[in-house]
């Protein structure tokens, strides 16, 4: 994984959601350089999708992310130092899936947003002895 994110990066994530999920209405995004590229603007339009850009210094504008980030940084970026790129991705992703599937959310009536699914026991079915 890199620290930057290029045009042709963003092309190829949009492409494989798009087959996915769909062709969103609108596609949000800050005015980042790999957003603006010529070659997104172009990608995003030729699917029959939009743009809707955040304006420079907006952060209400993108309200979801803001709260993201705040969360991410005062959870766990203010109280670690990083000595490898590795050990941050390693942290990183341990902190979103702690937050994505255990971490109870208050505006979801305290239940983490994509639970992790927990089959009983008793619910498996158990499999043949190999002889």
């Amino acid at each position: 994984m890199n620290r930057k994110l290029k045009a042709v990066d963003v092309t190829d994530m949009l492409s494989d959601l798009f087959i996915l999920r769909g062709i969103p209405g609108h596609i949000r995004s800050n005015n980042g350089s790999e957003f603006v590229a010529k070659a997104i603007r172009e990608r995003i339009g030729s699917v029959g999708a939009r743009t809707a850009y955040i304006e420079p210094v907006s952060p209400w504008e993108n309200g979801y992310c803001e709260s993201v980030n705040s969360k991410l940084r005062a959870e766990l970026l203010k109280g670690e130092i990083f000595y490898t790129l590795r050990e941050a991705q390693v942290t990183v992703e341990n902190w979103r899936r702690h937050s994505n599937t255990v971490r109870p959310h208050s505006s979801l009536g305290y239940r983490p947003p994509a639970p992790a699914v927990m089959v009983h026991a008793s619910k498996l079915t158990p499999r043949p002895a190999l002889n």
